[in-house]
Parts: C-alpha cells; structure tokens; sequence
C-alpha cells in the first residue's frame, strides 16, 4: 500500500509522484474509502468544481472541521467574505514594514556563532509573529501559538487511522480546550474595550445580520493559526532547501532580485508547502477507471499535480525565471487561498533579509531532514545553517 508517513518519502514524494501519474494516477489507500488523485487534471477538477466535489470532508467515521476551508457555499461565501476583508491587497501590502522589522529583529538574536536553525529560529516563528499582531495577541505567548498549530497539523494523520490517529485526535483535544480557554479570555477583553485588530473585528462583525457566535469566531481562530503560519513556514524553509539544492538559481537572484517574487511562485510549485488537500464527491463519479462514490474522501495531491509534465515544461526543474501556467501550490477555484497574499509578502520579505545578512549559507552537517508533523504538508522541521555575513565574517549575536 502507498505509504504516506515515511519520512524518506516525505521528504522527497517526486518519484513516486512521477510513477504514480504514469500507472496509477487515481488510487486506493487500502481497504479504506480514501482514494489519491495525482495527475494535474484529476486535481484541478476537484478543486474547480465544487458543485461536484463538496469540502465537508473528513476521514472515514469522522466529521469535518467547522473551518472555512471546510465549508461549501453559502456559508463559505459569507465567511470568506468576512474574512477576506482583512487580505485585501492594500492592507497586506500595509504589513511590510512591520514585517520586515519583525525579519531583522529575529535574524538579530538567532545567529550564534555564524549558525542558525532557519526553521525554529526563523521560518516558524515569523509567521506567528505576524499573525500574532494581526489578532492582538500578546507577542509573549508565540510558544504556545506553536504548539496549537503542532497539534492541529496533526489530524491530518487522521485519515489513516489506527493508533497514529487515535493519538492525533487526543493531542488535538487537549490543545483544543487550551485554546478556547485562551482565547474566551481575549473575546471578553474585546467585547468591552475594541481594538485595531482581527479578534475586534470578529467579535463585532455580522454576517447575515447576526454577530458571530463564539464557536464561529474560534473556527476562524484556530485556522488563522494554522494556516496563516504554516504555509509561509514551509514556504520560507523550502525556499531556502530548494537554493542550497540549486546553487546557480541562487546566484542568479543573488545577481537580480527582481527574479524573487518569480522565484517563489516556483518554489510553492516546485515543493509545494500544502501537498495535499481533501474533498469528497457529492455523487458517484469514474475516474481513471476507477469508481469512487459519494462521500468517499479525496486525498488531492496538488504537490504532484505542479510536477506534471503535461502542464509544465521540464516538470522535475527548478527553474526562477520559468513563464507558463499558473501552479495549483495556493489551490484553485473558490477556497483559492484567501492568505495567499500574506504568504507571498512574508515569503519575500524573510528571503530579502536573508540575502541581505548572508553572503553564503550551507546545510550543517549531513544528517537528512525531519518532516514536519501533518501528511499533508511538506517542509522541514529543522534545518541547521552555517552563514556568513555579507561582508565575509561570521555572523555573531
């Protein structure tokens, strides 16, 4: 059977990615009503039709999450748009400065000795900072920020069941109740005395002329957490793998920046940081040959469907200054990724201030990589750096 939580594949599914488009680009997990689309039009499919394929999924004798990605519409329309309010263009673009001080800031402390862990010390905790300051919180508590979405990115180890799952579940209930707790605490606060923040607008918005309830505002709370951090933490992590790995495209942006914005729409498809996402079909539906029924869960491999040679020339390259069709890295169609936006800000930012500071940087050590927690995600969960600075010394803190 395909195995999903190997770490050797996991850190590097490209292969089997390929083979499996070739022989078998829709399959079964086992015995289990999962199925995994891999080929590029199976995948663009289920993300564009969502008359057809529904985003109440979850894995079998399970329920969906009341998240927003979740939800199908009307409600995900009224949600989306609630939220989508906080994105726009103009207030993302707003962030930079701040961002790029909150950049600097970190790269001040965590260089000791000319090495650094670019994940722990970086890549993760940008991203909760960011998203701290868009909801108010206290800058202090990031720890435990990390430690929610660890335990939330774990449920995606649901959908193969046994004791891995079991073990998800329980470690998510607890963080659970530790963040409602948390957060009923800041609801209160913002309920008699609003701020400039997202918990404010939340706790005061309407959608449908009704204010959110407590438990809709916590649904936004925890996916903020997740997804306005994990993706930009992968994206920075692989950003950075896919240069060690690729020494003449580094020194081509290293020669023009311009190429940077470029150069992350290719990393979000070369190691797309969210490699998979769910659905389930609505009605009995054939593909490939095979016969998947209603209310089956879709594992939808959007990690293999941006290595498919029949949409993108010379699939398997890494290629900063490659033109042509647009990746499906920030998904497709009506739960396109409402924080795309922010990732792509943070992503250009955090790698603008490491090509400022360092003037080389290189893997410490040989020792392969971790994957981070979550089968649906794809980054590392350390990766030791030595750099030096730009004028040729080694960084101190």
């Amino acid at each position: 059977m395909l195995s999903l939580i190997v770490d050797a594949y996991r850190r590097n599914p490209w292969p089997v990615y390929t083979v499996m488009r070739r022989v078998a680009p829709v399959v079964r997990l086992g015995r289990r009503p999962v199925w995994v689309l891999f080929d590029y039009a199976s995948v663009k499919m289920a993300l564009d039709e969502h008359q057809r394929f529904s985003s109440r999924a979850a894995p079998p004798g399970g329920a969906p999450l009341d998240w927003l990605i979740f939800t199908d519409p009307p409600r995900h329309s009224r949600l989306r748009a609630l939220i989508s309010r906080t994105f726009t263009p103009r207030s993302v673009a707003d962030l930079e400065p701040r961002i790029s001080a909150l950049a600097h800031d970190l790269l001040d402390t965590v260089v000791d000795g000319g090495r650094m862990d670019l994940v722990t010390d970086y890549a993760e905790r940008l991203p909760v900072l960011v998203i701290m300051e868009m909801l108010g919180m206290p800058l202090s508590d990031s720890a435990h920020v990390t430690g929610w979405g660890n335990a939330i990115l774990h449920l995606g180890d649901t959908v193969l069941g046994g004791a891995r799952a079991a073990r998800a579940v329980a470690t998510y209930g607890k963080a659970k109740e530790e963040m409602r707790s948390y957060l009923a605490v800041l609801l209160a606060e913002r309920r008699i005395s609003p701020r400039d923040d997202l918990l404010s607008r939340l706790v005061h918005a309407e959608v449908d002329g009704a204010w959110l309830t407590e438990e809709e505002i916590f649904s936004f709370f925890q996916l903020l957490l997740l997804a306005g951090t994990e993706t930009t933490t992968n994206l920075i992590a692989s950003a950075v793998l896919c240069f060690l790995e690729h020494p003449d495209q580094l020194a081509l942006l290293r020669r023009d920046r311009q190429l940077l914005p470029a150069a992350i729409e290719e990393v979000v498809r070369f190691r797309s940081p969210a490699q998979l996402v769910f659905r389930s079909p609505t009605e009995d539906i054939e593909l490939h040959g095979r016969q998947i029924h209603a209310g089956d869960l879709l594992l939808v491999a959007i990690g293999s469907a941006n290595r498919d040679p029949r949409q993108f020339r010379d699939a398997n390259r890494f290629d900063i200054t490659r033109q042509g069709p647009p990746h499906v890295g920030f998904g497709h169609g009506i739960h396109f990724c409402v924080g795309a936006g922010l990732a792509r800000l943070e992503a250009r930012v955090a790698l603008s201030a490491l090509l400022d500071r360092f003037s080389h940087f290189e893997r410490e050590g040989r020792r392969r990589w971790a994957p981070r927690a979550g089968i649906n995600i794809h980054g590392p969960r350390s990766l030791q750096l030595r750099v030096t600075g730009a004028h040729g010394e080694h960084m101190l803190a």
